[in-house]
């Protein structure tokens, strides 16, 4: 009896390996109607043979029935490469391009260094508009080779100076540190109000490049432009005269004039290449201000003034920036300054070491990295440290430290397009020894502060101070933005947004003195270069609401 049943199960062993064999010469031979019939008439199927019939089904082009075949296989399977593979390409087929890179990355979980996902990958991603992404797993199998580069339109700026700024060559392979070390020196020429560098296939499978810009000239392209540069300042009392890209050499003028009574401002600013390098830039500014302080707890309501003053400071700086690479960029600078104050009313808040005057010489550094880019996921995690080391000649003389830190993502939360976006930023500063009252923090908003707390205004009657003030502060803001409408020229975004901080003054009556919580909307407007924010913040602590304007950089 056993013998027999031996002998039928080597029978049965011979007979299913012939069928096994039958089946892969027509598979061979690309028989695949043969294929399907013959698999469908066996009961119960091996990995190996849905695999078969799933590719079969899919030259048959019944591509949702080779789906579920190969799918069937890859739970008999689940080591087995093969099959996320070629649902990616049956996903590729359907243009379900999202499917289509999450089985590839199954594919190189399972088989790290597949040549061939890699290279799928890469195309999946560019077709998606992810040329990030594209390029990640495209540089793995040494692609992609590019012939041409072409700039649309051809920008005024020096040639010789913009070739510096590209780090990629013609007939060559293009990477993806290349690309990224190229934006940041684009960006930091200064002159680009858009800029994308493009990739675009050739029939023979390399590429060209498109370097697509919106350069900044002159006054602007056109009257309408020029007028809304210099005058978009001015429902604030103010204008700021340009001019870009002075004798073709990326050097801009930029300045402030504010005729506002309670805080009259005048800034200049004058940049340009050093040493006629895309990598390196200088830079040189002045500063004069004359403002009126009135120090109060809150922008609204009920909130009488703590101190007063007329501060009055002269400044001038210089400053040298490295926009080399992507991955870390650097300024270093010094500032010479002079104040003094007038109309003191000194309060309980303002001690005399806030009040010292004199000159002051500042030494500036800082630091940004991007820590982290995840291309796939089109997220991006930065990072910046900066100090400011200062010597106040006053009576007596006084040293300070200010140091500064940030961290924060960029995320595009769709596969492809901008149609949505998400930023996250937690900010931290603290100060060693004294400092004159104009070098305190501000968590507010304020058109010369950039610590927006956006539920409170740092003006109140036109006078500052009515925003929490100190030496030490943290500052955790999150807004995410819908694209409403855009044309090119003007752009709308509309969004939610939260501000979290505290800021403190050991020994002083300033600072904010608990947690602040800040909860609202903006809307962000373009218009050529300019962008303005109109934000709504609601004050969850105080109750208080806030709509503000603002210009954003």
């Amino acid at each position: 009896m056993i013998a027999a049943l031996l002998l039928l199960r080597t029978s049965a062993h011979a007979q299913s390996d012939s069928a096994t064999k039958q089946i892969e010469q027509l598979v061979a031979a690309h028989q695949w109607d043969e294929v399907v019939r013959r698999i469908e008439s066996i009961p119960a199927r091996t990995a190996a043979l849905d695999f078969d019939y799933g590719s079969a089904l899919a030259h048959l082009g019944r591509l949702d029935d080779a789906d579920r075949a190969l799918f069937a296989g890859q739970r008999l399977a689940p080591r087995d490469p093969r099959f996320p593979t070629e649902r990616a390409g049956l996903a590729f087929q359907r243009k379900h391009y999202g499917d289509a890179t999450r089985l590839l990355h199954r594919t190189l979980q399972l088989a790290p260094g597949d040549a061939y996902a890699d290279d799928f990958l890469g195309t999946v991603y560019f077709l998606e508009g992810n040329q990030d992404a594209a390029l990640k797993f495209w540089n793995r199998v040494n692609k992609p080779h590019i012939i041409a580069v072409g700039l649309e339109p051809t920008p005024r700026v020096d040639p010789a100076l913009l070739d510096h700024a590209f780090t990629f060559a013609p007939a060559s392979k293009l990477t993806r540190e290349q690309l990224l070390d190229s934006e940041a020196r684009v960006d930091g020429l200064g002159i680009f109000a858009q800029h994308h560098f493009d990739l675009r296939a050739r029939a023979d499978g390399s590429f060209d490049l498109s370097f697509r810009n919106q350069e900044k000239n002159g006054f602007g392209d056109s009257r309408l432009e020029a007028a809304v540069s210099l005058l978009r300042d001015l429902p604030f009392q103010g204008i700021t005269p340009a001019y870009d890209n002075i004798a073709r050499q990326a050097i801009n003028f930029t300045s402030l004039f504010r005729w506002d009574a309670q805080k009259r401002r005048v800034f200049a600013e004058l940049s340009g290449p050093f040493e006629h390098s895309a990598t390196r830039r200088i830079s040189i500014q002045i500063d004069l201000r004359n403002e009126n302080w009135a120090l109060r707890n809150a922008f609204t309501g009920t909130a009488p003034v703590v101190a007063s003053l007329n501060l009055r400071r002269e400044a001038g700086s210089f400053a040298l920036a490295s926009n080399a690479s992507d991955h870390l960029r650097w300024t270093i600078g010094a500032e010479l300054s002079d104040r003094d104050e007038r109309n003191v009313e000194p309060g309980t808040a303002l001690t005399a070491s806030l009040l010292a005057t004199g000159f002051q010489l500042q030494q500036n550094a800082e630091v940004r990295s991007t820590l982290l880019r995840i291309p796939e996921h089109r997220f991006a995690l930065d990072a910046t440290a900066s100090s400011q080391a200062a010597r106040l000649w006053s009576t007596p003389n006084e040293s300070s430290e200010k140091l500064q830190g940030s961290l924060g993502w960029h995320w595009f939360p769709q596969a492809q397009g901008d149609d949505y976006e998400m930023r996250e930023q937690s900010r931290a500063g603290k100060t060693f020894g004294q400092v004159p009252f104009d070098e305190l923090f501000m968590l507010g908003l304020e058109r010369d502060n950039d610590l927006p707390l956006r539920a409170h205004i740092g003006t109140r009657d036109g006078r500052k101070g009515s925003a929490p003030i100190g030496r030490d502060y943290f500052l955790h803001s999150w807004e995410a933005d819908k694209n409403l409408y855009s044309n090119g020229l003007v752009a709308a975004k509309l969004g939610p947004l939260l501000d979290i901080g505290k800021i403190t003054d050991p020994g002083t009556s300033l600072g904010s003195q608990r947690w602040l919580f800040d909860l609202g909307a903006q809307i962000k407007l373009r218009v050529f270069s300019t962008t303005v924010a109109f934000s709504y913040g609601r004050d969850l602590r105080a109750g208080h609401n806030a709509f503000y304007a603002r210009l954003l950089p």
